[in-house]
């Protein structure tokens, strides 16, 4: 084999690059101390572009196809070497593959809660996570500015720095939307689209743009939560009394399944039937006082009443007596107690109407 051959034989006459894995952007052609030939193929498949550097400048960029290296593919290359009147003879140059395809299933969450005021809740916290895909829409500036002399440059090396400015772009969106935290949910698509908006002016200076973003998940403290669970529990139960009623049906069908515990559900019902009558008696506001109020003293008279459609007691003639001057209980309201065969007004039993003597009457209509 002569010198020549095998010098020959040293010469690049076909650049090209085949993508072996998914996250490779910048891949720098393999060439060693190789030359180029005169008249070389370069090939540029789609979701590719081809930047030739002469000597740390940027010179030619090829879109897809396949090319000729001649001095009239290589207008800028040309320039820089001088070659005015056409080239035959080898050359050095450094080729960079960049791949403009999308990069999707980026992945990006706040490493800390995001501080914000509620109109409903007040100051809280709140933590968001999503996906979202970009991809190189500007090569010359992505080399310049973030690939440099790297070999192979992968979108790792740049992507905690891509998730940091997105998080900090959805600090200032999410803060500046107001949107209630209940409404969040119903406006994940509208925060994503306002977000890709601003991130884009970051990206764009460096050669990127954002192709998609979504916003997966917007989500409280977990105590935040567990609060929030037991307010809408709260909800969901509606009526206690009802409820109460509900649950003692329940009750008295397991208890008929099984005959030998009668005994014990009849003291159970019991007990679930103070416990309703209390809770209603403190969620209405009125019996506030009763709950903490010791029970009558034994053999004194006492009284269930009537009152906006519930009852309560058995209070004792003080307890009504302060009632009546605060105008809960008037000549009117209808009480019973024990011994007695129906509820019958205030006014009308002994025991009770010497209480409204000094409580004048309502007025005339």
């Amino acid at each position: 084999m002569s010198i020549w051959d095998k010098l020959k034989g040293e010469l690049i006459d076909i650049i090209e690059w085949l993508d072996q894995d998914r996250e490779t952007i910048v891949n720098r052609f393999q060439r060693y101390d190789n030359e180029i030939k005169h008249g070389a193929k370069l090939v540029v498949r789609e979701g590719q572009m081809a930047a030739f550097v002469n000597e740390g400048q940027l010179a030619d960029v090829f879109n897809p196809g396949t090319y000729t290296l001649e001095t009239k593919n290589l207008p800028v290359l040309a320039t820089l070497k001088g070659w005015k009147y056409g080239f035959s003879s080898p050359f050095k140059a450094e080729v960079y593959f960049v791949s403009t395809r999308i990069f999707t299933d980026r992945k990006w969450g706040t490493k800390n809660p995001i501080m914000l005021r509620d109109p409903e809740f007040g100051p809280m916290r709140l933590r968001a996570f999503g996906t979202f895909a970009i991809r190189v829409f500007d090569v010359p500036s992505f080399i310049r500015n973030i690939v440099g002399t790297d070999q192979r440059f992968t979108i790792e090396e740049i992507g905690e720095q891509l998730r940091d400015m997105l998080v900090a772009r959805f600090a200032d969106a999410l803060g500046e939307a107001k949107i209630p935290a209940l409404d969040l949910a119903a406006h994940q698509d509208e925060l994503g689209k306002l977000l890709v908006g601003r991130v884009n002016a970051d990206f764009q200076a460096m050669g990127l743009e954002v192709a998609s973003l979504v916003v997966e998940n917007i989500s409280l403290p977990p105590e935040v939560e567990a609060m929030l669970d037991k307010r809408t529990s709260m909800g969901v139960i509606g009526n206690l009394d009802a409820f109460a009623k509900f649950q003692a049906a329940q009750a008295m069908e397991k208890a008929a399944e099984n005959p030998n515990g009668m005994a014990g559900m009849g003291v159970g019902m019991g007990a679930g039937f103070a416990m309703a009558n209390q809770m209603a008696g403190a969620m209405s506001g009125t019996g506030a006082a009763q709950n903490v109020a010791p029970p009558p003293i034994p053999g004194a008279v006492a009284f269930f009443v009537a009152i906006d459609g519930q009852q309560q007691g058995p209070l004792d003639l003080n307890t009504i007596k302060l009632r009546a001057q605060a105008n809960q209980i008037t000549r009117d309201t209808l009480v019973w107690r024990q011994g007695m065969p129906n509820w019958i007004a205030a006014g009308d039993v002994t025991e009770l109407k010497d209480l409204f003597s000094s409580i004048p009457p309502p007025i005339p209509k």
